[in-house]
């Protein structure tokens, strides 16, 4: 057994041992089914939108790069891994949407990760803390619900912050 398994196993025995949780349960569910396709971070813009918090380019801005950063992650980094799921269908205590590309990395935790440092670069650093937790739980969610390895959540979360870095220099270019 390599490393990265051995993480693995670790990983979801630390998980196993909250799973079953009458709080935990349904947040990291709630968590992993607001991840999908971005919705928490399209649903935060919208809120900063109505709220007057955030003017429409820097909506419009943040919603192109979140779809790039998507692209960049779905359609390109995880077509150089072909990694397997560790279930077939998640863990059936928590019956959440499939994603139908590779497991390596999780786009659920690269999508946070992206988004925090773009709402960090819009909001300040004071509201840092916020944004970043907010991705720690929605990518943790993917290993909780087994549909991601914990080794995906990490790298996910990593290329998220490095494409996050990218991603808040445009985004402070173009707004």
């Amino acid at each position: 057994m390599n490393a990265i398994e051995s993480f693995d196993e670790w990983g979801d025995a630390q998980l196993e041992r909250l799973r079953g949780h009458p709080v935990a349960d349904p947040i990291f569910k709630a968590a992993s089914t607001l991840g999908d396709f971005s919705g928490i971070w399209q649903l935060i813009s919208v809120g900063r939108l109505i709220t007057g918090r955030t003017s429409s380019r820097q909506s419009l801005a943040f919603s192109a790069l979140i779809g790039a950063e998507s692209l960049v992650v779905n359609q390109g980094v995880k077509r150089l891994f072909g990694r397997i799921r560790p279930t077939e269908s998640g863990d059936p205590r928590f019956p959440v949407r499939r994603p139908s590309t590779s497991s390596f990395p999780s786009g659920h935790a690269s999508a946070p990760f992206f988004s925090a440092a773009i709402l960090t670069a819009a909001t300040g650093k004071r509201f840092a803390p916020v944004w970043y937790s907010t991705a720690a739980v929605v990518a943790v969610s993917r290993a909780y619900v087994r549909i991601h390895h914990p080794s995906d959540v990490v790298a996910g979360a990593a290329v998220g912050v490095a494409l996050g870095t990218i991603g808040s220099r445009i985004f402070k270019a173009i707004t």
